[in-house]
Order: structure tokens, then C-alpha cells, then sequence
């Protein structure tokens, strides 16, 4: 009888890890080892009902832990909160993460990667953004050491972006406002840039063909997205779906810090809420999200800094999303079915998408 591979998951509760599990077990294929800090908290439970799903209780800055983890199971998926740890500290972890999954014998090691916007730009200030570069630079060394280590250990990356959830979401750097015309409003820093925002429920498909097709993805970095989207399109796309007025403003950077999702955010906050502000490594918060607006700022048509290759992803994924408009009526679906109310509803009442939304940034390594 042919043993069910198992797949050791960190990250595996957060807005992208539970997508990424269901994908894997829906059909029994894979079972799946998940990491948590708290087995009780809904998101584990609700990993639990999605299939054959292990809990271990610990922490990824942990060897002990991590080692327990990889044990007995053949792949990995890897995706550290960068938000949590702050960049010096998740570049550590990841790097030792990969090199313990070597020690226990893991034959195809996904990581959570994503755009090392600072190496793309030619090392433009401007666009450091924290969060990103510590994730781009150990994608990098992770794709060297495989090539290195022969077929020791495969290796991919997947390279995602903001998540299109993220616009209709609680604390996110661009959650809307209903101003007191009942206008769904976006007041955002991108002028003529474009994000090229990912689907969640995508992700499930994209990891599971990784898997699935490891002798392809054996070096390939994954950059996904829906499209380089613009927020007028978000907005007319919302307005079309929902029937409500919805309008997108384009603000300074200034403005933006002044009046934005995050004015609320002291100046001195670390990035990363177990990182140390004192620290010269530490970026703060405003500094990272300035990088993180100037990078989109540039990436305008699929043109500019950040760029994505269309072509390929349809030919993984031919039935991926790939218009807001088209996610929109999906989501807009899927809140129907759940009882959720609808778009609208969503909008007026902002719900926490990211993990670190919903535990009000806090939580131990």
C-alpha cells in the first residue's frame, strides 16, 4: 500500500497557509503536518476540518521544534510571518528552516517567497521595503543551494503579492473607507503604478502544481497574480458588481501617512512587532510601507519593476482568476453561500483578512 506523502506546513494558519493545506488534502493526496502556536485558536480548528491535518504546537524559531516538524514527511511548505519576527530575525529562521529540512531528509521544499524589489531596482533606496527583501534574498539562496546540492533536495519558490482580499479587508495598507455619502473610497499612494494582487483561493491551486510537478518546479521561482491592477478598476469593478458608488483617490505619500489605513501607527514602530526598533537592522513601520507604495508606483502596465508572466501562469492554472471584476463576483458568491451578507456588507464592516489583523499584532516567535 503506497503511503500518503506528508507535507511539513509553516504558516499553515495564516490568510495564505489555509488555501495552501486545502488544496493539498481535498483529495487526499498529501496530508499535511501544520506548525501553531495555539492548536485551539479558530484558524487551527479550521485547518483540522479541511482534511487529514496534523497539528504540533511550537514555534518556527525553535530547532528542537522544527526539527519535530520535518520528521517523517517528505515535503515542505515554508512561509515565516516576516511581521512577526522582522526581517533579520525571519532571514535566520528561513535559512535554518531549509537547512534542518536538508538534515531530516525533506526531498521538495517550497518557500514563501517574495519580489526582492530592492536587488530588482538596481538597489533604489526608495523602494527598500523589508518584508519583501528579507523573503527575496533567502529565495535567492535557497534556488543556489539546491542548484548546488544536486538532487539532494528540490526546491521552488512561490512568489506571491498583496492579496486581492486585502483591498476589501481590516487594518491592510489600502482597507477602504464608506465616506459619509455612502462612497466606497480607496485613498492610496500609487499613482500611475498597479499591484499585481494575488487570489487566495488561488494560491491552493498554484502550491498543489508545485507539488504535483516537482521535476518542473525543481528551481522555478512561481511569481503569481490575478493582473497589475489599478484602483480604479478596483473601484469601477466594485461599483459594477455591488451597484454602490465606489471611487478611488490618488493621495501623497504625506497625505497618506496623515490620514491613510495606518496614521494611527507611531512613527517609531518596528515592522516586525518582535523585532527591536533600537536595532539599525530594524526597519520601522513607516519606512517599510513608504518602499511598499514606491514599488508599486513603479510597476505600472506590468511594465515597470515588478513584472509578472502572464502567459505562463495560464498555461499552470487555466482557470485562475484574472480580473478583479471576475474575483469580485466570486467573492461576492461565495459571501452569499456563507451567509456572510455581500460585498457591501463587507465593506461596512471590515473584517481582518491578514493573521496579524486578527491578533492585533502581537504573539510571541
Amino acid at each position: 500500500m503506497v503511503k500518503t506523502p506528508r507535507v511539513f506546513i509553516i504558516g499553515g494558519t495564516g490568510a495564505q497557509g489555509i488555501p495552501v493545506v486545502r488544496g493539498l488534502v481535498q483529495d487526499g493526496a498529501y496530508a499535511v503536518r501544520a506548525l501553531t502556536r495555539d492548536p485551539t485558536s479558530s484558524r487551527s480548528k479550521s485547518l483540522q476540518s479541511l482534511g487529514t491535518v496534523e497539528l504540533i504546537e511550537g514555534t518556527w524559531a525553535n530547532e528542537k521544534t522544527l526539527r519535530l516538524g520535518f520528521r517523517g514527511c517528505q515535503y515542505a511548505f515554508v512561509n515565516i510571518d516576516g511581521f512577526n519576527a522582522g526581517e533579520k530575525t525571519e532571514m535566520y529562521w528561513a535559512m535554518r528552516a531549509y537547512e534542518l529540512a536538508l538534515e531530516e531528509g525533506i526531498r521538495f521544499f517550497v518557500y514563501g517567497n517574495l519580489d526582492f524589489v530592492y536587488k530588482k531596482s538596481g538597489y533604489q533606496a526608495s523602494v527598500r521595503c523589508g518584508h519583501y527583501d528579507g523573503k527575496g534574498r533567502i529565495g535567492e539562496w535557497i534556488l543556489q543551494q539546491t542548484k548546488a546540492n544536486g538532487e539532494r533536495t528540490g526546491a521552488a519558490l512561490f512568489t506571491t503579492g498583496p492579496y486581492m482580499e486585502m483591498a476589501l479587508g481590516k487594518d491592510t495598507p489600502m482597507s477602504p473607507v464608506v465616506d459619509d455619502g455612502g462612497v466606497v473610497t480607496w485613498r492610496v499612494p500609487l499613482g500611475a503604478g498597479a499591484i499585481p494582487h494575488v487570489a487566495l483561493d488561488d494560491c491552493a491551486y498554484y502550491v498543489r502544481w508545485l507539488f504535483d510537478h516537482q521535476q518542473e518546479a525543481n528551481g522555478m521561482d512561481l511569481e503569481v497574480a490575478i493582473d497589475h491592477i489599478t484602483y480604479d478598476e478596483i473601484a469601477a469593478a466594485f461599483a459594477k458588481v455591488t451597484g454602490r458608488p465606489a471611487k478611488s483617490v490618488d493621495v501623497t505619500m504625506e497625505e497618506y501617512w496623515n490620514s491613510g489605513p495606518f496614521a494611527r501607527v507611531p512613527k517609531q514602530t518596528a515592522a516586525g512587532y518582535n523585532a527591536d526598533v533600537g536595532d539599525s537592522a530594524t526597519m520601522t513601520f513607516r519606512d517599510n510601507f513608504t518602499g511598499f507604495w514606491n514599488m508599486w508606483r513603479l510597476s505600472g502596465g506590468n511594465q515597470g519593476l515588478i513584472q509578472r508572466d502572464y502567459a505562463l501562469l495560464d498555461r499552470i492554472h487555466p482557470g485562475r482568476i484574472r480580473s478583479v471584476e471576475q474575483w469580485l463576483r466570486a467573492e461576492a458568491e461565495k459571501d452569499r453561500e456563507t451567509g456572510l451578507g455581500g460585498l457591501w456588507e463587507r465593506v461596512s464592516h471590515l473584517r481582518p483578512v491578514l493573521k496579524i489583523a486578527e491578533d492585533g499584532r502581537r504573539g510571541k516567535l
